[in-house]
């Protein structure tokens, strides 16, 4: 029996607590230093064994290369913009198995999505909708790395203002690189009124073991956006990957919350927020922003966007 199995309902408190068996070995070809991957890989050992994940066309269809895989549960793959109604196949035949008695309740599995920012903000999004519509019992993992990642870092509607991208190239007309503001992906969800939607960092694993556990008690479309630093296509050093991870939230520019049939609560609240500027420092994404001159128009617009959402949850 893991860890979680024996009391998988009740909230852990300190790392000891998060089970120790690993659900994804290592071996991948998922590039180094991808914090996706160890997001998804906490969050495995919560979903343990009895998981169908449905992949999504993108940076983790290299998790599993047949004939291999690193993967204690199944894996199926779909194109970009079907995985939610992939998970709904799984899901239909997973209940005739069960209604005509040639699969017990204890033989039942999660059926999962994973999948990246582009399919989920973008292309997906239509059957990813008409899915929490019909309340389809799944989970959805997105591993939000503020790209078209694996084809080439082109840019997303989870694009943040001022990324550069090889499509938002920096030009003397477009100093800021990406001039739009990033999709609300959470909002969207938290429309749709499914029984949860959570962000979640590999950074803080207690916060993610926790809302993973507390999704088990729900039945429906279940969200879980996890902040994924991308070495490749942010420009830094993979040793820095978890670094950035907690300097996203220090900041405040991602917010870890949950929303529990609709009502929100954030679960880490840094008592006083860095300046953004230690976030996207260092990132060569954004080192336009510095050199060879200061965008100080940028940097404040990004810093005053932290602030009014930080303002708003305060009131």
């Amino acid at each position: 029996m893991s860890a979680y199995e024996s009391s998988e309902l009740e909230a852990i408190k300190n790392l000891k607590q998060i089970a120790r068996e690993e659900q994804i070995l290592p071996g991948t070809a998922i590039c180094g230093g991808c914090g996706g991957l160890e997001a998804l890989r906490l969050a495995a050992k919560v979903l343990g064994e009895k998981t169908v994940f449905v992949n999504a066309a993108g940076c983790f269809t290299l998790l599993a290369v047949f004939p291999y895989t690193p993967l204690k549960g199944s894996w199926l793959y779909t194109n970009m913009a079907s995985a939610s109604a992939g998970a709904q196949g799984v899901r239909d035949a997973l209940d005739v198995l069960i209604e005509k008695g040639k699969l017990t309740r204890d033989e039942d599995v999660n059926v999962v999505v994973v999948a990246g920012d582009g399919s989920t903000y973008d292309m997906g999004l239509s059957s990813t909708s008409a899915a929490i519509f019909r309340e389809l019992d799944f989970w959805y993992f997105c591993y939000d790395n503020e790209s078209y990642g694996n084809t080439g870092v082109q840019m997303s509607s989870a694009t943040p203002y001022g990324a550069r991208t090889s499509t938002s190239a920096v030009t003397p007309a477009s100093r800021e690189g990406t001039e739009h503001g990033k999709k609300n992906l959470f909002e969207i969800w938290r429309a749709h009124r499914p029984p949860y939607v959570a962000t979640v960092s590999a950074r803080y694993p207690v916060d993610l073991t926790n809302k993973f556990l507390k999704a088990k008690t729900l039945k429906g479309p279940k969200l879980f956006i996890a902040h994924a630093p991308c070495p490749t296509g942010w420009l830094y050093d993979p040793e820095q990957t978890l670094s950035y991870s907690r300097l996203a939230v220090d900041t405040g520019i991602f917010a870890l919350k949950e929303a529990v049939n609709g009502d929100v609560t954030h679960t880490v609240l840094p008592k006083r927020h860095r300046p953004v500027e230690e976030y996207l420092a260092g990132q060569g994404r954004y080192r336009h922003l510095f050199e060879p001159e200061r965008n100080e128009r940028a940097l404040a617009l990004i810093q005053e966007q932290v602030d009014r959402y930080w303002e708003a949850v305060s009131q």
